[in-house]
């Protein structure tokens, strides 16, 4: 029996087909027209030498929190709360995401063995090519920076990188296109990679918002250079949420202590940003949609448990939830390949 040309994990086909029309009819705003001169490595790497980086809580207004980065020859990445001294790590995985409604949740053993909004960290897995490492922490709450997730890119630049030539790195694609998609349009495609030298992840990413972010896309090859500048993006919101959060949010604990500021997040109104945004590109700002693929997305593709992706990415008005769902599934299904591709 012959192999479908496309397989649709969920979702309707003429859904797709149309959302597909959409994605196509999206002005790309930036497009990454010259080859890139970095090419993956054959081994897995981990850290030249262990970091901390300390921020502002993310969910204690007023409070400090730090990472600590140690260098690993056990493949993958692991989240050790040093508060929980009876708990195992939390392995890096789909299995362990508790939630991907507001942001990705990571959670093993016991429920307070967690770790919140752990996109930003994880995403520097794929984003900066670091395959092992142990994060430590002693709390669920990580920092939140004025620059998304800027200076643990800078921490791994200082640092650097170092290769386990025992350990060989596995590339992983799939075989057909294989897509999923929603009742709203939005929806994911991994492509295969065109050719059985190319380890690299190709990512087209689209967005379609009713506030003054609008339309944004941006096509790119996946690379630490490329990464480190979409990681400057802050994430965002609407104006109508912060006003929420500032106002009836103050009589509820998860949100008044919420550590959103006007310097580390970016705050759109119906026609008008609140605020001043960043990564302008021929006086477009492109900062919603260099987080939403850096920040969001990469940070779902960093759960493979090890490796890396290759191939293209389409990403069209998703968001955690269907990237988590996605990933999940292609486990699941078992349709990630290591080898040559086909």
């Amino acid at each position: 029996m012959s192999m479908p040309s496309h397989l649709l994990l969920a979702g309707e086909e003429s859904v797709l087909a149309q959302a597909e029309t959409a994605h196509a009819q999206l002005p790309v705003d930036w497009r990454e027209d010259t080859p890139s001169d970095w090419t993956p490595p054959s081994v897995e790497t981990t850290l030249a030498a262990p970091f901390e980086v300390t921020g502002p809580a993310t969910y204690h207004k007023g409070q400090r929190r730090t990472l600590r980065f140690l260098p690993s020859d056990r493949s993958g990445w692991f989240i050790q709360r040093r508060d929980l001294s009876e708990q195992l790590p939390i392995q890096v995985c789909p299995q362990h995401v508790r939630s991907a409604s507001r942001a990705i949740v990571l959670q093993s053993g016991c429920p307070e063995n967690q770790f919140r909004m752990s996109e930003h960290v994880i995403a520097q897995r794929l984003g900066m090519g670091l395959d092992n490492v142990i994060v430590q922490t002693d709390s669920e709450d990580p920092p939140l920076f004025d620059v998304g997730s800027l200076p643990l890119v800078e921490a791994i630049q200082r640092v650097g990188l170092k290769e386990l030539p025992s350990q060989p790195l596995r590339f992983w694609h799939v075989e057909q296109p294989v897509s999923i998609v929603t009742e709203n349009g939005a929806f994911l495609t991994l492509l295969p990679p065109e050719g059985t030298s190319d380890h690299h992840l190709h990512l087209d990413v689209g967005i379609d918002f009713p506030t003054a972010i609008g339309k944004q896309r941006i096509q790119f090859t996946l690379t630490p250079k490329r990464f480190a500048y979409g990681a400057q993006a802050r994430t965002n919101c609407p104006a109508s949420q912060m006003l929420f959060v500032r106002t009836i949010g103050q009589f509820i604990p998860s949100l008044r202590n919420f550590g959103y500021t006007k310097q580390n997040i970016l705050i759109a109104g119906k026609k008008d940003y609140v605020n001043t945004p960043a990564l302008l590109h021929e006086g477009k700002s492109l900062e919603a949609v260099w987080h939403r693929a850096c920040l969001d997305l990469v940070a779902a593709l960093s759960l493979l448990p090890e490796g890396r992706l290759e191939g293209k990415i389409i990403s069209h008005k998703a968001g955690h939830v269907l990237d988590v769902r996605f990933i999940t599934l292609l486990m699941k299904e078992g349709l990630l390949h290591s080898g040559a591709s086909a």
